[in-house]
């Protein structure tokens, strides 16, 4: 098996692994173990955060709109005025 040594961790992190890993009744090497293969098994999504946040919220139903006409052309701006 491999090691990894984790510098510069804060010492607010450390010390809530310390709690968690005792918590459940784990060594703080083991809880860090059990964090990442957590992390790791997690899916992955390729979706962009639009077509996410539109699967997240499908189930719900939806909301057809009505959009007014358009009246008149957009206009173009000037930034030089």
């Amino acid at each position: 098996m491999a090691s990894i040594t984790i510098r510069n961790l804060d010492d607010q992190v450390k010390e809530r692994l310390r709690i968690e890993a005792a918590l459940n009744g784990h060594s703080m090497e083991e809880e860090v173990r059990l964090i990442l293969r957590r992390a790791l098994k997690a899916p992955t999504s390729n979706l962009g955060l639009a077509s996410r946040i539109h699967a997240r919220f499908a189930q719900s139903g939806g909301v057809e709109l009505e959009l007014p006409s358009r009246g008149e052309r957009a206009r173009t701006v000037d930034f030089d005025e």
